[in-house]
């Protein structure tokens, strides 16, 4: 795969967009889409160090000295970009390569700082129109290229393969911590480069709560445990849940994970190229409140994933957009009954032309563990 390729049709399909709206340059300072347009993996982490600037002939990208070297060996001696390491403010690097384009109307995401914006905005001197981007890049990310897909995968596979060691290592006795260190160690050594996010360990009531944080109740006998985790790959995140259960489920356990089995695999079935992602959402509610449980699902069905966890396009009240080919989505419906338990079965894919691919290769049956 020719990277160069890849990250000159990326920087295409902006420079699409500045010449649709007028924008001479835009200036980008949000770290997961200057990875997509830089291509450099491994390299960004929650500092805000850099700041690019493109125009129609090129492409400039101002960091620092902690930074510097990891980009040059990542992006190699024929980078398409133009790094620096200048000993300057952002806003006041930005300025000046404003000036030196000789740009005039120049665009600036609105995930930026005020006080960046503030700085920029003194520095051009009211000379310079500064429109925003409000998410136009993210747009731009949903529809994922080949590269894109291929780490997506490799992600899934380590999380798929960390299932089926945790399944073996879960007992009564054991803490939902204890399970989790296992969980992401596990990862962390069969190839993942970090995890996707805080990993869900959630057993017996605590699984009623969809975002419990893992701690010190001890699983019991009977108990479901919602585990919803992800490995990074090369920063591109696996999202999967499964809830497994300790010994053999009561027949209302059965009864509620048939539920939300069937709603996901109907959801599923009802993605394709077009679809309003509010209407999917829909579906599942629909489906939920027939079943008799309407009062016990509250979150949305599905979020699209790549870079950040939670990306455009979305499965939720609000997306009244449509989802499109090569968006790749979670569907993740649940039932959550407060002092009980918690159910979630969420998958990870792509949108084919044909409907929904899931990259998760995990059974949807209920894992019974811990015997």
């Amino acid at each position: 795969m020719d990277m160069n390729k890849t990250l000159e049709g990326r920087l295409a399909s902006l420079r699409r967009l500045m010449a649709d709206r007028g924008y001479d340059a835009v200036v980008l300072r949000n770290n997961p889409d200057l990875r997509w347009l830089t291509g450099a993996e491994r390299t960004f982490d929650d500092e805000s160090a850099h700041t690019a600037l493109v125009t129609a002939e090129g492409q400039w990208l101002h960091t620092d000295s902690r930074y510097f070297n990891t980009f040059r060996e990542r992006l190699g001696g024929d980078s398409v970009w133009d790094i620096d390491q200048d000993v300057v403010g952002h806003a006041e690097w930005a300025a000046a390569r404003i000036a030196d384009t000789g740009s005039r109307t120049v665009a600036i995401e609105d995930t930026a700082t005020v006080a960046f914006l503030d700085e920029l905005v003194e520095r051009t001197a009211d000379s310079v129109e500064l429109p925003r981007l409000h998410g136009d890049i993210c747009d731009l990310r949903m529809v994922k290229d080949t590269e894109e897909l291929e780490l997506l995968r490799e992600a899934q596979r380590i999380t798929d393969e960390a299932f089926e060691h945790i399944c073996g290592f879960i007992h009564a006795g054991l803490t939902e911590q204890q399970v989790r260190v296992e969980l992401e160690n596990y990862m962390l050594t069969h190839g993942a480069d970090g995890l996707s996010f805080g990993t869900i360990i959630a057993a017996g009531p605590n699984g009623a709560n969809p975002h419990a944080q893992p701690g010190e109740r001890v699983i019991e006998q009977g108990d479901m445990i919602v585990m919803d985790y992800g490995a990074l790959y090369h920063d591109y995140h696996a999202d999967m849940t499964r809830t497994v259960c300790v010994g053999e489920p009561s027949a209302k356990q059965r009864e509620v994970y048939d539920i939300v089995r069937r709603t996901h695999e109907a959801c599923a079935a009802a993605i394709r190229p077009g679809v309003i992602g509010r209407e999917v959402h829909e579906l599942s509610v629909r489906l939920i409140a027939e079943a008799g449980y309407g009062d016990c699902y509250g979150h949305g069905l599905g979020h699209g994933v790549g870079i950040e966890i939670h990306e455009r396009p979305n499965f939720g009240r609000l997306y009244d957009k449509p989802v499109p080919a090569g968006s790749v989505v979670t569907v993740e419906p649940g039932i959550y009954l407060p002092g009980e338990f918690g159910i979630r079965l969420e998958d990870c894919g792509v949108v084919t032309e044909n409907g929904y691919e899931p990259f998760t290769a995990s059974s949807h049956d209920l894992r019974v563990v811990g015997h």
